[in-house]
Protein backbone atom coordinates (compact mmCIF):
# COMPACT_ATOMS: atom_id res chain seq x y z
CA UNK A 1 0.00 0.00 0.00
CA UNK A 2 1.39 3.40 -1.01
CA UNK A 3 1.29 5.98 1.78
CA UNK A 4 3.59 8.73 0.49
CA UNK A 5 3.50 10.37 -2.93
CA UNK A 6 6.44 12.52 -3.99
CA UNK A 7 5.97 14.90 -6.92
CA UNK A 8 8.35 16.75 -9.20
CA UNK A 9 7.03 20.09 -10.46
CA UNK A 10 8.26 21.10 -13.93
CA UNK A 11 7.02 18.55 -16.45
CA UNK A 12 4.85 16.78 -13.85
CA UNK A 13 2.62 19.31 -12.08
CA UNK A 14 3.23 21.72 -14.98
CA UNK A 15 3.80 21.24 -18.69
CA UNK A 16 7.50 21.87 -18.26
CA UNK A 17 7.42 25.23 -20.04
CA UNK A 18 9.14 28.06 -18.17
CA UNK A 19 7.40 31.31 -19.17
CA UNK A 20 8.62 34.58 -17.67
CA UNK A 21 6.68 37.79 -17.18
CA UNK A 22 7.99 41.14 -18.44
CA UNK A 23 9.46 41.75 -14.97
CA UNK A 24 11.36 38.46 -15.08
CA UNK A 25 9.09 36.55 -12.70
CA UNK A 26 8.59 32.90 -13.54
CA UNK A 27 4.96 32.01 -14.21
CA UNK A 28 3.59 28.51 -13.56
CA UNK A 29 0.26 27.02 -14.52
CA UNK A 30 -1.21 24.09 -12.60
CA UNK A 31 -4.02 21.75 -13.64
CA UNK A 32 -7.20 21.79 -11.55
CA UNK A 33 -7.67 18.03 -12.08
CA UNK A 34 -4.37 17.42 -10.33
CA UNK A 35 -5.42 19.66 -7.44
CA UNK A 36 -8.65 17.76 -6.83
CA UNK A 37 -6.85 14.43 -7.04
CA UNK A 38 -4.31 15.65 -4.49
CA UNK A 39 -7.20 16.53 -2.16
CA UNK A 40 -8.65 13.02 -2.69
CA UNK A 41 -5.23 11.50 -1.92
CA UNK A 42 -5.10 13.47 1.32
CA UNK A 43 -8.71 12.53 2.18
CA UNK A 44 -7.67 8.88 1.85
CA UNK A 45 -4.90 9.48 4.40
CA UNK A 46 -2.07 9.77 1.88
CA UNK A 47 0.93 12.02 2.50
CA UNK A 48 2.52 14.26 -0.14
CA UNK A 49 5.86 15.91 -0.74
CA UNK A 50 7.17 18.12 -3.53
CA UNK A 51 10.80 18.02 -4.59
CA UNK A 52 11.80 20.45 -7.34
CA UNK A 53 15.09 21.40 -8.91
CA UNK A 54 13.91 24.95 -9.44
CA UNK A 55 12.80 27.59 -6.94
CA UNK A 56 9.50 29.38 -7.60
CA UNK A 57 7.10 31.31 -5.38
CA UNK A 58 4.21 29.88 -7.41
CA UNK A 59 5.09 26.38 -6.18
CA UNK A 60 4.97 27.50 -2.54
CA UNK A 61 1.62 29.20 -3.17
CA UNK A 62 0.11 26.15 -4.91
CA UNK A 63 1.41 23.80 -2.22
CA UNK A 64 -0.12 26.03 0.47
CA UNK A 65 -3.46 26.06 -1.41
CA UNK A 66 -3.41 22.26 -1.47
CA UNK A 67 -2.20 21.78 2.10
CA UNK A 68 1.15 20.26 1.14
CA UNK A 69 3.61 21.07 3.91
CA UNK A 70 6.63 19.15 2.66
CA UNK A 71 8.10 21.28 -0.14
CA UNK A 72 11.76 21.23 -1.09
CA UNK A 73 12.83 23.54 -3.93
CA UNK A 74 16.15 24.39 -5.53
CA UNK A 75 17.28 20.80 -5.01
CA UNK A 76 20.04 19.66 -7.35
CA UNK A 77 20.63 16.20 -5.85
CA UNK A 78 17.12 14.95 -5.14
CA UNK A 79 18.01 11.72 -3.35
CA UNK A 80 18.81 13.31 0.06
CA UNK A 81 15.57 15.34 -0.20
CA UNK A 82 13.70 12.10 -1.01
CA UNK A 83 15.22 10.38 2.02
CA UNK A 84 14.26 13.31 4.26
CA UNK A 85 10.68 13.32 2.92
CA UNK A 86 10.33 9.58 3.48
CA UNK A 87 11.67 9.88 7.03
CA UNK A 88 9.48 12.92 7.75
CA UNK A 89 6.37 11.02 6.60
CA UNK A 90 7.42 7.94 8.62
CA UNK A 91 7.23 5.96 5.40
CA UNK A 92 9.50 3.43 3.74
CA UNK A 93 10.78 3.12 0.19
CA UNK A 94 8.28 0.30 -0.36
CA UNK A 95 5.25 2.44 0.50
CA UNK A 96 6.44 5.51 -1.42
CA UNK A 97 5.54 6.48 -4.99
CA UNK A 98 7.38 9.09 -7.06
CA UNK A 99 6.08 10.85 -10.15
CA UNK A 100 8.90 12.14 -12.35
CA UNK A 101 9.76 13.06 -15.89
CA UNK A 102 13.51 13.52 -16.28
CA UNK A 103 17.02 12.52 -15.25
CA UNK A 104 17.02 14.23 -11.80
CA UNK A 105 14.21 11.90 -10.69
CA UNK A 106 15.91 8.68 -11.84
CA UNK A 107 17.52 7.88 -8.45
CA UNK A 108 14.12 8.40 -6.78
CA UNK A 109 12.26 6.33 -9.37
CA UNK A 110 14.76 3.51 -8.91
CA UNK A 111 14.53 3.67 -5.12
CA UNK A 112 10.81 4.02 -4.41
CA UNK A 113 8.28 1.21 -4.31
CA UNK A 114 6.05 2.59 -7.08
CA UNK A 115 7.85 4.67 -9.74
CA UNK A 116 5.61 6.61 -12.12
CA UNK A 117 6.59 8.59 -15.22
CA UNK A 118 4.35 11.03 -17.07
CA UNK A 119 3.62 10.56 -20.78
CA UNK A 120 6.07 13.31 -21.76
CA UNK A 121 8.91 11.91 -19.65
CA UNK A 122 12.34 11.08 -21.00
CA UNK A 123 12.85 7.53 -22.26
CA UNK A 124 15.09 6.81 -19.25
CA UNK A 125 12.39 7.88 -16.79
CA UNK A 126 9.81 5.78 -18.64
CA UNK A 127 12.10 2.73 -18.48
CA UNK A 128 12.50 3.18 -14.72
CA UNK A 129 8.74 3.48 -14.18
CA UNK A 130 6.30 0.81 -13.14
CA UNK A 131 3.52 2.90 -14.65
CA UNK A 132 3.59 5.55 -17.41
CA UNK A 133 0.58 7.86 -17.49
CA UNK A 134 -1.41 8.44 -20.66
CA UNK A 135 -1.68 12.13 -19.83
CA UNK A 136 1.20 14.56 -20.07
CA UNK A 137 2.57 16.50 -17.13
CA UNK A 138 0.48 19.60 -16.47
CA UNK A 139 -2.46 17.97 -18.26
CA UNK A 140 -3.87 15.79 -15.49
CA UNK A 141 -1.08 13.19 -15.29
CA UNK A 142 -0.92 13.51 -11.50
CA UNK A 143 -4.70 13.01 -11.29
CA UNK A 144 -4.42 9.88 -13.44
CA UNK A 145 -1.61 8.50 -11.30
CA UNK A 146 -3.44 9.25 -8.04
CA UNK A 147 -6.57 7.51 -9.26
CA UNK A 148 -4.48 4.46 -10.13
CA UNK A 149 -2.77 4.48 -6.71
CA UNK A 150 -6.07 4.88 -4.86
CA UNK A 151 -7.60 2.03 -6.86
CA UNK A 152 -4.59 -0.20 -6.14
CA UNK A 153 -4.77 0.80 -2.46
CA UNK A 154 -8.45 -0.20 -2.52
CA UNK A 155 -9.68 3.23 -1.42
CA UNK A 156 -10.88 4.90 -4.66
CA UNK A 157 -14.60 4.10 -4.29
CA UNK A 158 -14.69 4.99 -0.62
CA UNK A 159 -12.86 8.31 -0.93
CA UNK A 160 -14.82 9.46 -3.98
CA UNK A 161 -18.13 8.51 -2.32
CA UNK A 162 -17.18 10.57 0.76
CA UNK A 163 -16.07 13.47 -1.46
CA UNK A 164 -19.32 13.39 -3.43
CA UNK A 165 -21.41 13.21 -0.24
CA UNK A 166 -19.57 16.21 1.17
CA UNK A 167 -20.05 18.13 -2.09
CA UNK A 168 -23.78 17.34 -1.97
CA UNK A 169 -23.98 18.56 1.65
CA UNK A 170 -24.64 15.12 3.13
CA UNK A 171 -21.44 14.97 5.13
Amino acid sequence: MIRLLILDVDGVLTTGELPYSATGNEVKSFNVLDGLAIKLWQAAGGRLAIISGRQAAAVEARAKDLGIDSVRQGVIDKLPAYEAAVQEARATDADTAVIGDDLPELPLLRRCGYPIAVANATPAAKRAARYVTRRRGGDGAVAEAIERLLRENGTWSQVTARWNARAAGRD
